[in-house]
């Protein structure tokens, strides 16, 4: 009878398990239930993306903040109702994210060709990769199947999503929360290189960084005077908008890598990543190679990060509208 009940409990735990690995990401997940869903989006994208290329920043940074929050299930694009607590989308590292109205298109686009299948999460995560490709980046896998969150709580983005501000204790251990490892940071991060910020994410390295009126002293001093003189003129500038990579923003390279070299990342947690032996080695192993062995690392990343606590199988829904759970 003993051996009974262990041989019937084994069998149960395959069971669940065989149910936990048949609900994972797969590639292909729509090739049946709406065959032409990953073409749409990538027609969209094609078709759009030119007439406001930053949106690739945008985009990616948005699906970045998504996985780093309850995973990648689209819990970043709620709105705030009446009827739940202050949503994500409103929290600080949010509030200058860009781009809902373009996954919107994408979603009403899919929506009238395969009613309720394609989730707004998967959206994100497609519409990120295709964005990046069309404007020169890396190409990277992005399986897909995951579903929509039902949650979505400013509090856990403020607790989730890594700051500006942060230095590598902090970088590193948000980072492994989430199962991302050093490398990780390090080629996460480098999607920098076409990036854009306003100047309140980073000002206080140049006007108040102790909080005695002070510089970063780990920011290039030409570089900081530059940026004082000619883009923010004092610490209560909200609205101006600095290249990452200034001078190659809009290209997809090693460039941001370099410029960490030369203390000249713009955010303190870039700066971060060279006051630790093995980021900074990795940095330099990145400038020694070829570009495309950045993208192949880079695309490794980006799968690994929208993999991130993901909804499978009957979890979760899938909504009609992006910005609000189904009714």
């Amino acid at each position: 009878m003993r051996g009974f009940r262990y041989f019937g409990m084994m069998f149960f735990c395959l069971l669940v398990f065989m149910g936990s690995t048949e609900a994972q990401l797969q590639m292909g997940f729509y090739s049946s239930s709406c065959p032409n869903a990953e073409r749409i989006a990538q027609d969209y994208v094609n078709r759009h993306i030119h007439n406001a290329p930053s949106l690739a920043a945008a985009i990616i940074r948005m699906h970045f903040h998504d996985c780093f929050v309850r995973g990648c299930d689209a819990s970043v694009l709620l709105n705030t109702t009446s009827s739940n607590n202050q949503t994500e989308k409103v929290a600080t590292p949010n509030l200058t994210l860009r781009g809902f109205d373009f996954i919107d298109k994408v979603k009403s686009l899919l929506e009238a060709a395969c009613p309720a299948v394609v989730s707004c999460a998967d959206i994100v995560a497609l519409v990120a990769r295709d964005a990046v490709v069309a404007t020169g980046g890396p190409f990277w896998r992005v399986p897909t199947g995951r579903r929509d969150g039902t949650i979505s709580r400013s509090s856990e983005a403020l607790n989730n999503i890594p700051p500006p501000t942060s230095n590598f204790t902090n970088l590193q251990r948000l980072f492994a929360n989430q199962g991302l490892d050093l490398k990780d940071l390090v080629l996460l991060s480098g999607a920098h290189t076409i990036g854009i910020s306003h100047c309140s994410s980073f000002s206080n390295r140049l006007y108040n960084f102790t909080g005695v009126g002070d510089q970063d002293p780990a920011l290039d001093s030409e570089y900081a005077a530059n940026l004082k003189a000619r883009k923010c003129r004092s610490l209560n500038d909200n609205t101006t908008i600095v290249e990452m990579d200034p001078g190659s923003f809009r290209t997809f390279d090693l460039s941001y890598y370099s410029l960490l070299l030369k203390r000249r990342g713009l955010f303190q947690s870039d700066s971060a990543l060279t006051t630790n032996s093995a980021t900074l080695s990795f940095v330099n192993q990145l400038l020694q190679g070829p570009l495309q062995n950045f993208f192949a690392e880079f695309a490794n990343s980006m799968e690994k990060m929208g993999r991130i606590n993901v909804k499978t199988g009957t979890t979760g829904e899938i909504r009609k509208h992006c910005a609000v759970v189904n009714s």
